[in-house]
């Protein structure tokens, strides 16, 4: 479905709250993001065009989500936190003939129009900016609603964490934007149980493809988005308190920032109102998510897919329990683990991870040698995004870390999440990231990099205590030769570690 039929029966309901105080009505999301579907129209663009938005998490970036789709186009979200030449090159590279941006976010706007020259319009939302048109102006002028038409899709880009990021673009569906066949809709009612009754809570950065989609499925469902202008552990447990929230979806950096929280502020709001809270979008250690487990009860459920949408797991508390580590069975086609030469390799083997699906699910934009390198050799609609993992007996997916961030010492693969998982609940340590360093004896040497907890100092004697916790508990092989404590570490605002930067900082 989408918010027209929705506004219908409930034209006054909720569609999104900002935990700010700011509320958008079904009706009022139906309106303006069908009057901007045909401002964009009006402007000239046709089905298969790029819009691009630029913004932080406001109703707006919603808007702009369903004038895409029902128009027909593609939209692009861009990450405000990358540099200059970053989303320069994401606003470039999308071909994007419409650029949205907020503007507190003017300055970057303004720096990456040099290298954008491709771009027809620039519209700003709250605010001005120089030499860009008004967004409520936009939406005022458009010559009435857009009219039902083939559905949109959005384009992202993949966080870009072992190189330049890469455009995600899905084949449209080839329905009109009121017919069914969505499968993430169909899936999150079928597997999540989203319903019209849900509250949502979307704690996130908008441009990241989970929470942007997640948003658009609860729409699709007739569910209330509950929005917070940023994350804040403290901040998210008032927000499911006072908005009586049944499903949030967080990452495991958020899940570990709420374990650090003292006794008292834990258990001070009423969370009495959650049914489920999932999380993706990057490992689990599996002592938090047993943490998360005792505090909330069983209703952590974990996917585990991609922005390519090339295939998915999903895993319960209870099928967790029994498998600890794992994140599912596959719910979108076989899973299947290959050897570099495309060998499937047996149950227990590692390998990279395949998906198999009826047709190819995506292509990399202007980069079809990057598509055929994620195809399979042999068999073209057997997807892969670099992940390394393995299929137990069950048919239950465990993984071991990306391909890329592998340390090969002495000849013997490490994978560092088996030894991140170990540090990240120890009392001292706030963040943690474990990467292969040159070593001159064995190729590479486990190096753990900590970002200690507020009022912990870094010396050698804390540094052979995190050595002593790691070795009572894995494979001395495994064991982090070294350790360096640093200020932060580098991550996005999803919680993904940027472990490529982290590793050219070293090597140089």
């Amino acid at each position: 479905m989408y918010p027209g039929a929705h506004c219908v029966e409930h034209p006054d309901k909720p569609a999104i709250v900002m935990t700010s105080g700011r509320v958008t009505t079904y009706a009022q999301l139906e309106e303006r993001s069908a009057r901007l579907a045909q401002a964009l129209a009006d402007l000239g663009l046709r089905q298969g065009d790029v819009i691009a938005m630029l913004t932080d998490n406001r109703p707006e970036a919603i808007e702009l989500y369903w004038a895409a789709l029902r128009g027909g186009f593609y939209l692009t979200a861009v990450n405000y936190n990358l540099s200059v030449d970053e989303a320069g090159y994401i606003v470039d590279d999308c071909d994007a003939k419409v650029l949205f941006v907020a503007a507190p976010l003017a300055e970057i706007s303004t720096k990456i129009a040099a290298r954008t020259p491709q771009m027809l319009h620039r519209f700003a939302i709250d605010g001005q900016i120089d030499e860009h048109g008004d967004y409520e102006d936009l939406v005022a002028g458009a010559r009435g609603k857009l009219p039902i038409g083939p559905r949109g899709a959005d384009m992202l880009y993949s966080s870009g964490t072992t190189g330049r990021p890469k455009g995600v673009k899905p084949p449209f569906l080839g329905i009109d934007i009121d017919q069914p066949g969505d499968p993430l809709t169909q899936m999150t009612g079928n597997f999540f149980g989203l319903s019209a009754s849900d509250v949502y809570l979307s704690p996130a950065p908008i441009y990241h493809a989970a929470p942007l989609r997640w948003c658009g499925v609860v729409h699709a469902h007739g569910g209330t988005v509950v929005m917070m202008e940023k994350f804040g552990a403290e901040a998210s447990l008032r927000a499911v308190a006072e908005h009586q929230v049944t499903v949030l979806q967080m990452v495991p950096t958020m899940f570990v920032r709420l374990l650090q929280l003292d006794d008292t502020t834990r258990t001070g709001p009423d969370l009495s109102s959650l049914r489920l809270a999932i999380h993706a979008a990057a490992p689990c250690p599996p002592d938090v998510k047993q943490a998360m487990i005792d505090w909330w009860g069983p209703i952590l459920v974990e996917y585990y897919g991609a922005t390519e949408g090339n295939g998915l797991t999903v895993i319960g508390s209870a099928d967790w329990l029994k498998k600890p580590g794992s994140v599912g069975r596959s719910v979108l086609g076989p899973a299947h683990i290959c050897a570099d030469d495309g060998t499937e390799l047996a149950v227990g083997e590692v390998g990279t991870v395949y998906f198999e699906r009826p047709y190819v699910p995506f292509e990399y934009h202007k980069d079809p040698a990057r598509s055929r390198a994620a195809q399979h050799p042999e068999h073209p609609t057997w997807t892969a995004v670099g992940d390394l993992g393995y299929l137990d007996e069950d048919g239950y997916l465990f993984l071991t870390d990306r391909k890329a961030f592998t340390i090969i010492s002495g000849g013997v693969n490490i994978y560092p999440q088996e030894i991140e998982n170990v540090l990240t609940m120890h009392p001292a340590v706030h963040d943690v990231a474990v990467i292969g360093v040159p070593d001159p004896d064995f190729g590479e040497a486990v190096k753990a990099v900590v970002q200690l907890r507020e009022g912990i100092v870094g010396d050698d004697a804390l540094a052979a205590a995190l050595v002593e916790h790691v070795r009572g508990r894995i494979a001395r092989f495994k064991v982090p030769r070294s350790v360096d404590f640093v200020a932060d570490l580098p991550r996005t605002p999803t919680g993904k570690l940027l472990k490529g930067e982290l590793k050219k900082q070293y090597l140089a």
